[in-house]
């Protein structure tokens, strides 16, 4: 029998700590310029900061199913924010990580398994969906908020453009994650709304999602257009594409470190 998750069930893990105290250390080095390379302290301020957006959007999705009806997710060791717990660690950590260093592009991963047969109504199956690539709505929010807020003065060019980067990386996951593809967080938000003949249809695409995804991202049309309008999306945030392609070149330290002009104003 399953019981409520208890209070170490929900006690935040050692090494989302640790990722968390990264980024912050990462952050400032970056910020003061302490580090002999700042490319490698917005690598590293980026990479952790990614992990725990990734972190977080799998927490989103494991605390809805809670409230939702699914009990079973504290025993599961969700709520715990440890990215070891999830069901498929290299699906949910590692190929993101690796598309961000490969492509700079904010790839979905997953996954927290929720027992959906605990979960009555259409509308909470939908939300438990959602709450994931919200969060990357909101991490997106949230970095690009010193832009839109024109609270820029002080802060310095390469924390600016680390920022930008990270933003960059935030609204590419969630277009992608709400993107209605079996598979991805879209498709589980409209499912519950589809017919039981077209589910059944559709259940079989469900693991070549994100490979089709893939795929349709390497056709130079398509790659154009989607980035495109994510570049769009920023400005509208007032990320500039300067502020990411230097975010983008900082972080690629292993290319050398750029010489980076001054901004103007």
């Amino acid at each position: 029998m399953t019981t409520a998750p208890t209070r170490s069930d929900r006690r935040v893990s050692p090494v989302f700590l640790g990722i968390a105290a990264v980024t912050a250390a990462s952050g400032w080095a970056a910020w003061t310029g302490f580090a002999d390379n700042p490319g490698f302290a917005v690598f590293l301020f980026v990479t952790a900061a990614w992990i725990v957006s990734l972190c977080l959007h799998e927490y989103a999705h494991a605390r809805t199913a809670l409230h939702s009806g699914d009990i079973s997710i504290g025993a599961k060791g969700y709520l715990t924010l440890n990215p070891l717990k999830y069901t498929h660690a290299l699906l949910s950590i590692v190929l993101p990580v690796l598309f961000v260093i490969m492509g700079g592009i904010g790839l979905p991963g997953g996954a927290v398994f929720i027992e959906r047969g605990r979960i009555q109504g259409r509308w909470r199956h939908s939300l438990i969906s959602a709450a994931g690539p919200l969060t990357n709505v909101l991490f997106a929010v949230v970095c690009t908020a010193p832009f839109w807020l024109d609270a820029l003065d002080g802060v310095p060019d390469t924390f600016r453009y680390a920022l930008a980067f990270l933003a960059l990386l935030q609204v590419t996951a969630a277009i992608l994650n709400f993107l209605p593809i079996p598979g991805l967080d879209g498709y589980g938000v409209i499912e519950p709304w589809l017919s039981h003949e077209i589910r059944r249809q559709v259940e079989p695409f469900a693991p070549f999602g994100l490979l089709a995804v893939f795929g349709i991202l390497w056709i130079p049309e398509v790659n154009h257009a989607f980035f495109d309008a994510v570049d769009a999306i920023l400005r509208g945030l007032g990320v500039s594409d300067w502020d990411t392609y230097w975010g983008q070149r900082l972080y690629r330290f292993w290319q050398g470190t750029p010489d980076i002009p001054a901004l103007n104003g």
